[in-house]
């Protein structure tokens, strides 16, 4: 059977499963409920995070490669990473409802799903705690529980609160260079307008990138002149080049004051880089790793 054959029966029980859920017109529940989506397909770790925060784990039925978090969403069928995603893989779990990053592609997948008129909710990318905020909002509308966002973001507000009185007994200021790592091969630090940068500036830390913008490789004489205290990075980029002894070992970073002195924090991916509802716990974290003196008093 071809591809195009493929995709237009596809399309064909999306739209009867779609109908299905939608229930008839004249059904006595609200009009909430009628048009709630059942089967959801989420692309992008923070995307499912907040699905399953705000109540709906129960409908996600496929996620992509980076929804690692909860467990039990690392258990549903995948249908790639979001960026290189299948709509083929999207289209045979029959969702009402696609929500991704804008980021998500190709933009060709993007178009099938649409021509197989599967409802599609892209969310801005953003890297910062008003696009946190924002999309929460955003997905609780899309599924259809408006109200659940008050409570997830009184949470993530509650979490950033203790940042802020953890930040006020800080009187370090350390420099730090975060970095991005899968793999020896690909290392790359964070500069000016990145994620990383603004959990430095969150976190009361200097970017020892801050000579960059955005994410870029460095040689091994950059990283030394710009002599960082730490070096922070994600806990999976740090595995994949064998822990701190892998790190260290690249060019350059033994001889920085990092180096030397073997300070390293690895944070949680997703945790911390999604913004998502976590991001406060991560930079609690963070908060916490960097500035020892924060610790008296703090809550674990």
């Amino acid at each position: 059977m071809r591809p195009s054959t493929v995709l237009r029966s596809l399309a064909l029980a999306v739209a009867l499963a779609s109908s299905a859920c939608a229930g008839p017109s004249d059904s006595p529940v609200g009009a909430a409920e009628i048009t709630a989506p059942q089967r959801i397909v989420t692309l992008g770790g923070p995307v499912t995070e907040a699905v399953f925060a705000l109540g709906a784990g129960d409908r996600v039925v496929g996620v992509d490669l980076s929804s690692v978090y909860p467990e039990s969403a690392a258990a549903l069928p995948r249908v790639g990473y979001y960026r290189q995603f299948s709509a083929e893989g999207v289209l045979g779990l029959r969702p009402d409802l696609v929500i991704a990053s804008d980021a998500a592609g190709p933009a060709t997948a993007l178009e099938q799903l649409r021509t197989a008129g599967v409802r599609l909710e892209l969310l801005p990318a953003g890297e910062d705690l008003d696009a946190a905020r924002g999309n929460i909002t955003r997905i609780a509308a899309a599924i259809g529980r408006p109200d659940a966002a008050a409570a997830v973001l009184a949470d993530l507000d509650a979490e950033l609160a203790e940042v802020d009185r953890l930040r006020a007994r800080a009187t370090s200021r350390p420099r730090v260079l975060f970095v991005y790592a899968r793999g020896p091969g690909r290392l790359l630090v964070a500069g000016r307008d990145t994620g990383g940068a603004e959990l430095l500036r969150l976190a009361a830390a200097d970017n020892a990138g801050e000579a960059l913008t955005g994410m870029k490789p460095w040689s091994a004489e950059a990283v030394v002149a710009a002599a960082p205290d730490v070096v922070v990075l994600p806990t999976r980029g740090l595995e994949s080049l064998g822990g701190v002894p892998g790190l260290l070992a690249l060019p350059g970073l033994a001889e920085t004051p990092a180096g030397r002195d073997q300070r390293v924090v690895a944070v949680d991916d997703l945790k911390l880089l999604g913004f998502g509802p976590r991001v406060g716990q991560g930079l609690h974290e963070l908060v916490l790793a960097l500035h020892p003196e924060a610790r008296a008093g703090a809550d674990p």
